[in-house]
């Protein structure tokens, strides 16, 4: 099982980026996928989270109006648009995939870093 998020990197206030996490060895469409980041010093939260189909997506209060989630099941891939950075945005970022009956993977995290 592989999990793999990308597109992190140096952005100013204000500016966007766009993470996306490839996925192999699970049946992906069986799977809600969930985005967590963790700030230096703080403890991991969730971010954002769509369900299997893609039809249900659910936002942390912090992530409201500004971050998108997505999901595409025939390319077993998710994303998270990601707009109107603050600098407290800052942080690793992690996909994750949770089934039903409880079993979740986690895959290795990409930087974000908003800063001026």
């Amino acid at each position: 099982v592989q999990l793999q998020a990308s597109g992190g990197g140096l952005v100013q206030p204000g500016g966007s980026l766009t993470l996306s996490c490839a996925t192999s060895g699970f049946i992906f469409d069986d799977y809600a996928i969930a985005w967590f980041r963790q700030a230096p010093g703080k403890e991991r939260e969730g971010v954002a989270c769509v369900g299997s189909s893609g039809e249900r997506k659910y936002y942390a209060d912090t992530a409201k109006g500004r971050f998108t989630v997505s999901r595409n099941n025939p390319k077993n891939t998710a994303a998270l648009q990601m707009d109107s950075l603050k600098p407290e945005d800052t942080g690793v970022y992690y996909c994750n995939s949770v089934a039903s009956w409880g079993t979740t993977y986690w895959g290795q995290g990409t930087q974000v870093t908003v800063s001026s």
